[in-house]
């Protein structure tokens, strides 16, 4: 199992995750009916957090279990990979915002929440550590990420302790996810579903931990035919569809996305490249940078056309909401290469260990 390095559907996976956020965040500027399968869009975050888990366990729980793993360079490789682009748009939003108030426009008092800026300049604002949930919103994701990377030796030796019997593992993380889920509601009086900026770290944990049982049971091979793993991706897919046009509970759906993960897996294993076409595959690349960018966009474009052409914020025309929804896309492909791909490379090379200079010979 762990020959197969590259699982592409499941970086596929991704696009649909982030367009499901982006798509819940959207629709209430337009002048419609919230559909159920929409208004469950906040689960695409949960949808993130349980491929982290899966993909971090793929490529470093082997190097943990034989004493390989080196935890600094782990750290800065995870932080190579969200920090640049969580400060770029963390700016964005800032600069946006200082400049909407120099033109005499009144902005959410949140937006600019100096108090804040600490917390999301340490990534720590997602852990009850930020007044507000100011500046980037949707960057309380990746500090609840940032949390479960610092804890992932914990979840590591976990999964490792369990690695003999997988299906356990998943039980428990199942178990574990619904009643959590349960307790949380009944004690907040809230989703933990529906947690950011308060309680996002403890958010990320039953996603996370379920990622790397899902891992550990692809690895025993279950699903170890194109047929069963086929069936099983389609019948995950329809049920996460159906379950949340239904309004199932949360932790079901949760469940199935464990269950989606693990039969993509699985067809990739089998030698099936479904969802892994070059162009899926690029988009699930660009997700994070759609992710971050969906609200600096939102409110760019919403308060441009508002105040340009006279539509009301919450009732922008469908023509107009599609092409704005759409072009996140492409301004996400720009991100990506302007700042989110070239400041990664740059900071993993300065990690990178020059070469020992040439013995002189006199």
């Amino acid at each position: 199992m762990t020959a197969t390095k590259d699982i592409r559907p499941l970086t596929s996976l991704r696009f649909f995750a982030a367009m499901w956020v982006v798509v819940y965040h959207y629709w209430p500027n337009l002048a419609a009916v919230m559909p159920p399968l929409v208004g469950k869009g906040y689960l695409g975050v949960e949808l993130f957090f349980t491929l982290s888990g899966f993909i971090l366990s793929h490529v470093y729980l082997d190097s943990v279990g034989d004493l390989r793993f080196r935890y600094a360079s782990f750290l800065w490789a995870r932080l190579a990979r969200v920090y640049p682009l969580h400060l770029a748009t963390l700016a964005g939003v800032g600069a946006m915002a200082l400049a909407a108030q120099a033109a005499g426009r009144t902005i959410d008092a949140n937006i600019l929440s100096w108090p804040s800026l600490p917390a999301n300049l340490l990534m720590v604002h997602a852990w009850g550590l930020a007044p507000a949930a100011g500046w980037n919103h949707p960057s309380w994701s990746i500090s609840a990420e940032w949390f479960a990377y610092l804890c992932f030796p914990a979840f590591a030796w976990l999964a490792l302790r369990l690695r003999a019997r997988p299906r356990l593992a998943v039980a428990a993380a199942v178990a574990a996810a619904w009643v959590l889920y349960a307790l949380f509601e009944r004690l907040a009086g809230f989703s933990l579903t529906h947690a950011t900026i308060a309680w996002g770290a403890l958010r990320i944990v039953p996603c996370f931990a379920l990622g790397c049982a899902i891992n550990l049971l692809w690895r025993a091979n279950p699903l170890a035919t194109r047929r069963r793993a086929g069936l099983g991706a389609v019948f995950s897919g329809a049920a996460i569809l159906v379950c949340a046009q239904i309004g199932a509970p949360d932790a079901l759906l949760l469940t199935l996305f464990g269950g989606l993960i693990l039969s993509l897996a699985s067809l990739t294993s089998a030698g099936e490249n479904t969802g892994g076409g070059r162009l899926f595959v690029y988009l699930g690349e660009v997700s994070y940078s759609i992710y971050m960018i969906c609200i600096p966009w939102k409110l760019l474009f919403v308060n441009g056309v508002s105040t340009i052409f006279h539509f009301d914020k919450a009732h922008l025309p469908l023509p107009v909401w599609i092409v704005f929804t759409i072009l996140v896309i492409p301004l996400a492909a720009v991100s990506y290469h302007l700042i989110e791909r070239p400041a990664r490379a740059m900071m993993r090379r300065w990690t990178e260990r020059p070469p020992a200079p040439l013995a002189s010979v006199a």
